[in-house]
């Protein structure tokens, strides 16, 4: 038994933070569930910007929809669609076996959505409907404009990945817009499982504190802001509010951690994974850390439902100068903007490519 099969047989859920049609092509995905308990995966603009730009898996159907009049948004919206439909139906087994709870991927929002709410909820609901599997989250991001955009899709009845969160206040925004929304079913008489998760963001921490952190606390502060944030999950779960909305048949929105792969070379591989394993959470890693926690992971004995020493860290990074609230604020923008502007080099390299296999099939 390797240790992504102890992970999983722990409770933690391991979905894989990458998908490209070579992936599916090639029979590797179907790979990682067999052999790495591989139950769900994820993608984001970054990744298809990679997938689509650098290859030519993607060709043939570009080449298909040459001349069709279809805007680059659209193109790449049914592209990903089919990806993440294929995918989906390998996940589904596992959807199925555990009643719904497992076994999904994330198609995300537009990221220049990112700070439209009703352009949000609109675009939410049109792309789960397009993609006509129950097993697909729309990812929207848990920005201020945001929380209310996952509000009203929970109550539409959209499964939602909440995504670039990075704190603790962050995710109790997140987990109170699932709350309102299933509360708002609720009271309308409608089927309170709607499923959703919570991604909290860890390594891109360290990488932001990595030349202001004394060597005592490196690599230390998105794993206490991780277990920060447990603790607010499981203190929700223990909560008269949840446990009213559990009695009429909602399920928890489970935490999943996000950017898991070791950033410093100095650190092990396998650092983020390690340390929040745990039962009832979701980790989400890129290939390279999901083959090197297989080869040689060491699952910690879980999680700490009162958040361990976090405080304590957390304290010595606030006394070492780091203002952690405010740098909370500011990664968020920052992977706001990163994704808008892979979204569009996306869309550029994909106009590009577009004209290109026309001009290349027509002379």
């Amino acid at each position: 038994m390797n240790a992504t099969h102890r992970l999983h047989a722990q409770g933690q859920s391991l979905w894989l933070d990458n998908i490209t049609r070579g992936l599916l092509d090639s029979g590797t995905l179907a790979r990682y569930i067999d052999e790495f308990s591989v139950t769900g995966l994820t993608s984001n603009p970054t990744i298809f910007e990679q997938a689509i730009g650098g290859s030519e898996d993607y060709d043939a159907a570009i080449r298909a929809q040459a001349g069709k009049g279809a805007s680059d948004e659209a193109l790449f919206f049914g592209l990903a669609i089919d990806d993440l439909a294929r995918a989906a139906d390998l996940f589904r087994p596992v959807h199925d076996a555990t009643d719904g709870v497992d076994g999904w991927v994330s198609l995300e929002v537009s990221p220049l959505l990112a700070n439209d709410t009703a352009g949000t909820i609109q675009v939410a609901a049109e792309l789960h409907a397009r993609a006509a599997r129950p097993n697909l989250f729309i990812k929207i991001p848990g920005t201020p404009e945001g929380i209310p955009a996952i509000e009203a899709s929970i109550f539409a009845g959209v499964p939602i990945n909440v995504t670039l969160l990075f704190s603790s206040a962050h995710y109790v925004a997140a987990a109170e817009a699932y709350l309102r929304g299933i509360e708002r079913r609720i009271a309308a008489g409608r089927d309170p499982k709607v499923t959703s998760v919570a991604s909290l963001f860890i390594s891109r921490w360290d990488v932001a504190v990595k030349d202001r952190a004394p060597p005592s606390l490196r690599n230390r502060l998105g794993i206490a802001v991780a277990m920060q944030a447990w603790r607010a999950y499981r203190e929700l779960l223990a909560s008269p509010r949840w446990q009213k909305l559990a009695a009429a048949g909602a399920r928890p929105q489970r935490m999943l951690w996000a950017s898991t792969g070791t950033k410093d070379p100095a650190a092990p591989d396998t650092l983020y994974v390690d340390a929040l394993a745990g039962p009832d959470s979701i980790d989400t890693m890129p290939e390279k850390t999901l083959k090197a926690f297989a080869d040689h992971g060491r699952p910690g004995p879980g999680l700490p439902d009162d958040g361990g020493d976090a405080d304590t860290v957390l304290a010595a990074f606030e006394h070492a100068g780091i203002d952690v609230n405010a740098l909370a604020g500011r990664l968020q923008r920052e992977g706001a903007d990163a994704f808008a502007k892979s979204w569009q080099k996306l869309l550029q390299g994909l106009a590009g490519k577009t004209q290109r296999l026309a001009h290349a099939s027509g002379s």
